[in-house]
């Protein structure tokens, strides 16, 4: 089946930290701390035990900021810096909000809470200069405690990219209940399920100084302006229950592998479609949401098609496309997906819980995805039972691969030795 992965290689767990308070020195890294790579690859275990560590990025000296999306220890933004050991050392902690996104961009740090935009003005070394009294960029974003986590890109020309996600399934009177006549037009579209574009310099901003560069994407968590392109990218979680609510028109199978999680190139102006239709990589097609008049086989040619289709439920959560020199050719201008794992693909097992890439020529996808690091669930491929679930994703200024983990707080670098 087209680009339908149909197994995971189950490695052996290994002994978890059981602290909170410090990295841990006990984790072996002489097994790639527990992950399975392509040959001539290396991972290390640089940091454990900070709880959910969101997004994160990496200063020019090779300092990491960690986004929490709980407090640890009353602070939801983490400041690394790098020790004699090539381990990730804690020197600061700050912001008392949770949130996913995090960013450099222009000598300022950025963040957000899950209603809130920040930034904070870096040092020559990129270190944030005053923690205490950030700059509020954007406020008043929508959060319903469905699909609340606010993550941004930035481009080159002082734009701040902000994901709203549409609190719904499918945009039903009564979310995921079946019988529930859908809404159309669907009204949380004029606030959520989309992107938003702001002046990444200007305070106070709301939703009437902002764009909505693009509608119709359900929940994006995952995203990266990707500048060979000069263009945003970005990973949308698809809906969910397709059987549940219509069982008449899916069987559990085709409910576990549908719809395609997909990865779309974004221009301003578009519309991925949702809650209308979803993509289904089977069979290439746009196809109409049973909501809307769909039988599970109506296509339509209306909205954006996606740059690539994934299969179902995997939870796409970062995204990084890779522009450094040190990995192999083939992985220059490619992207780099952390897909956070599954939850409702029964009876059929569970998937994601690892990093994929895609190959890209001339700023387009260019052959098949492949699973790249695998692994982190341990042995135990479920929500609830996987030791680790990778969430955000960053490029090193040595070109290395970080990967973060929400589960234990675990940092990961992925290393290519020539």
């Amino acid at each position: 089946m087209k680009y339908l992965i149909t197994g995971l290689l189950l490695l052996s767990s290994y002994q978890l930290f059981a602290g909170e308070t410090h990295p841990s020195r006990n984790k072996k890294n002489n097994d790639n701390a527990g992950l399975t790579l392509p040959a001539g690859f290396t991972a290390t275990v640089v940091a454990e035990g900070y709880g959910s560590v969101r997004h994160i990025t990496l200063t020019k000296t090779g300092g990491l900021y960690a986004k929490l999306g709980k407090l640890y220890k009353g602070k939801g933004i983490l400041y690394f810096k790098q020790s004699a050991d090539g381990k990730l050392e804690l020197v600061s902690s700050f912001g008392k909000y949770i949130g996913t996104g995090i960013a450099i961009k222009n000598g300022y740090l950025y963040a957000s809470s899950n209603t809130e935009v920040f930034r904070y003005k870096l040092n020559d070394k990129e270190e944030v200069i005053d923690t205490a009294n950030p700059e509020k960029i954007i406020t008043g974003l929508l959060d319903r405690h469905e699909h609340e986590t606010k993550s941004i890109a930035l481009d080159n020309n002082n734009n701040i990219y902000v994901n709203i996600g549409a609190y719904s399934n499918a945009c039903q009177v009564e979310d995921r209940k079946k019988g529930s006549p859908s809404m159309k037009p669907c009204p949380i579209l004029d606030s959520a399920g989309g992107i938003w574009m702001f002046k990444a310099d200007q305070l106070n901003q709301t939703y009437k100084d902002g764009i909505r560069y693009a509608t119709g994407l359900r929940n994006v968590v995952g995203l990266d302006w990707n500048t060979a392109t000069n263009s945003l990218f970005v990973m949308q979680h698809g809906r969910d229950q397709l059987h549940d609510l219509f069982p008449e028109m899916y069987d559990t199978k085709q409910s576990a592998e549908l719809p395609s999680e997909c990865m779309y190139e974004i221009k301003k102006g578009d519309n991925a479609g949702w809650p209308y239709i979803y993509y289904d990589h089977l069979v290439n097609k746009k196809i109409i949401a049973p909501e809307y008049g769909g039988d599970g086989k109506k296509s339509t040619d209306e909205y954006l098609t996606p740059a690539v289709a994934f299969p179902g439920h995997l939870a796409p959560n970062g995204l990084q496309f890779y522009s450094a020199k040190q990995f192999p050719d083939k992985y220059k201008n490619g992207a780099f997906i952390a897909f956070h794992g599954s939850w409702n693909r029964a009876p059929e097992p569970q998937e994601g819980y690892y990093v994929a890439f895609v190959p890209f020529k001339n700023g387009k996808p260019n052959g098949k995805w492949e699973v790249f690091a695998n692994g982190f669930a341990g042995a135990t491929i479920s929500p609830r039972g996987a030791e680790h679930r990778p969430c955000g994703l960053a490029q090193g200024p040595d070109g290395s691969l970080y990967v973060s983990d929400d589960s234990k707080g675990t940092i990961y670098k992925i290393s290519y030795n020539k």
